[in-house]
């Protein structure tokens, strides 16, 4: 039998076995609630679903070109100018999800033995997908103080400088999004050292009050991904963009090429609808029912002794402190799903060192539900 290569070792997504239990629990139960995953709960826009009818009776829906479709390219240039941002359509490339985005880029711009910055509490995919291309991941311990996210002065003491660092704005798994000027210093630097920026801004438009800037705002010589999943409620539908520097795009193109084609393309012609004025209106409604959620959670967890929650600043989740309830999350998560139908996601995926004393939560699913899971946390926990 020919062996596996080192690379496929990788570590498990461990919020993808929560959901299965989770799944199992609804087939036996009828009762789960599903704070573990970070989907919305909603189907994608009327008008995207009624575009994607019009392309599967009107278009051929062949290959499209590797860095997909001009009408495309053209609407998600339009919605970052209208975010003060200069972007034209040769600036975009769009990807199969953000997940596609992510492995073409960091082929196209590390080598094996480059070092990236991310930070700690992160997406688990940037440090699992790096590594398993070869690169050295460098995790920044980026405490409540700091509002778990990284400071230019953490970046710029590192004692070698890095190849490429990592933001995500608002962030998974804490929602918290970075000081603007923060984030700019950090652009400025980048460019200055010659380190490539990748500015995860998936969650752009998904916040509550406080500023949520681009990396582009700063420097154009940073990489920023976007996604329909997120705020665009389309996750299945595996579509991401890029925006890029001139430097990096043939190397973009040529691989895109070469591991997907194109990404989909029924798919392609259903986005274009998804930046329409009607589709925007529609999904406001659902960051409003975001914020409806998040606020009942932050007034009930703490009652279910729940003792620190990140400032959730967008996306939808809340990233929690549960040292005063265990110290192993992943069994906690276990027994709360099995005394109560309550999913959670045990904080290991996030953080490599104290994952086991946090847990994160999804408020993208209905206030009732959100109601639901509090009162039967509070009767266990409270």
């Amino acid at each position: 039998m020919h062996k596996a290569s080192v690379r496929g070792a990788v570590a498990p997504f461990g919020v993808m076995e929560v959901l299965k239990a989770a799944t199992d629990r609804q087939r036996t139960h009828g009762d789960a609630i599903m704070l573990c995953v970070g989907q919305p709960s909603t189907p994608a826009p009327a008008e995207v679903r009624a575009a994607a009818q019009r392309a599967i009776d009107s278009e051929l829906l062949g290959y499209s070109e590797a860095a997909g479709i001009l009408e495309l390219r053209e609407a998600i240039a339009a919605h970052h100018r209208a975010d003060g941002l200069e972007v034209e359509a040769g600036d975009v490339a769009v990807t199969t999800g953000s997940s596609g985005g992510f492995t073409t880029l960091f082929l196209a711009a590390f080598d094996v033995g480059d070092t990236v910055v991310m930070a700690r509490p992160g997406y688990p995919a940037y440090r699992n997908t790096l590594q398993a291309m070869g690169c050295e991941v460098i995790e920044l311990d980026c405490g409540p103080d700091i509002r778990h996210q990284p400071t230019l002065e953490m970046i710029s003491s590192l004692p070698q400088r890095p190849d490429g660092v990592i933001i995500a704005s608002p962030s998974n798994p804490t929602g918290t999004i970075i000081d603007a000027d923060e984030l700019g210093a950090i652009a400025r630097w980048c460019e200055t050292h010659d380190v490539l920026l990748i500015s995860d801004e998936i969650y752009h438009h998904i916040s509550y009050g406080r500023e949520c800037r681009s990396a582009w705002h700063s420097s154009r010589q940073a990489a920023v991904i976007g996604s329909v999943s997120k705020y665009f409620s389309m996750t299945g539908w595996r579509l991401g963009w890029m925006l890029l520097p001139p430097h990096l795009r043939r190397s973009v193109e040529l691989l895109s090429g070469n591991l997907s084609l194109c990404p989909p393309v029924l798919s392609q012609h259903a986005a274009i609808a998804a930046f329409t004025d009607a589709a925007r209106a529609e999904l406001d409604t659902h960051v409003r029912r975001y914020a409806e959620n998040r606020q009942i959670l932050l007034e009930r967890l703490p009652e279910c002794g729940f003792s620190a929650i990140a400032p959730a600043d967008g996306a939808f989740y809340l990233w929690c402190d549960i040292s005063d309830l265990t110290d192993d999350s992943e069994q906690w998560c276990a027994d709360v799903l099995a005394r109560t139908g309550v999913a959670i996601a045990p904080g290991t995926d996030f953080d490599t060192v104290a994952g086991q004393t946090h847990v994160r939560l999804s408020f993208a699913g209905t206030a009732e539900q959100m109601i639901i899971a509090c009162d039967r946390l509070q009767s266990l926990l409270g």
